[in-house]
């Protein structure tokens, strides 16, 4: 996460800004609380704005940047029990786009990353046990998990593209990933 600085503060020397936020919000839309909407799309859109743009300042005035935004499946279509969390994936999508055609004439690299599958953390791994069980975790079908050095190799890769040929959206997803 970035600090947010003053505007005199605006010379910092960002290089990259990687927004990646996400959680399992999961509930059909009869049992979606205006509450439970609202969170979903601060925490997955409306603070993706918020980041982008205090990144943006920071990188303008250095005249150059990159900008990279997280989304997955949610960011394309909405699913049963995602009628919040798509709709603030679907909105961040739209801040990654807007912020790429605004952003890339000033040397501003903006791309929005498609994952589905979660990463191969201790903290992954204990909520698929707390979702599906013990049984689960002792089961791990490694195939439907991403390494974090997979994750990062990616990013790494978009960071390095040449100006002539950014990508502004990528998906990755395991070999076995149901999609």
């Amino acid at each position: 996460m970035i600090a947010f600085l003053k505007e005199a503060d605006c010379t910092a020397p960002l290089e990259v800004c990687v927004f990646n936020i996400g959680a399992s919000v999961n509930f059909s839309l009869v049992e979606t609380t205006e509450r439970v909407f609202r969170k979903a799309w601060e925490m997955a859109c409306y603070s993706g704005f918020r980041s982008g743009r205090e990144a943006a300042r920071l990188m303008l005035a250095r005249g150059r940047g990159a900008i990279f935004f997280t989304g997955g499946t949610a960011s394309l279509r909405g699913g049963v029990g995602c009628a919040a969390f798509a709709a603030a994936k679907f909105g961040l999508r739209t801040v990654d786009q807007s912020a790429a055609r605004e952003l890339g004439p000033h040397n501003i690299h903006v791309a929005h990353l498609i994952i589905d599958a979660g990463a191969d953390t201790a903290w992954v791994r204990e909520s698929i046990r707390e979702r599906e069980g013990e049984e689960a975790i002792r089961n791990l079908d490694l195939a439907r998990l991403m390494t974090p050095a997979s994750v990062a190799e990616t990013y790494w890769q978009l960071y390095k593209q040449p100006r002539d040929a950014w990508t502004i959206e990528q998906e990755i997803r395991p070999f076995r990933e149901k999609w």
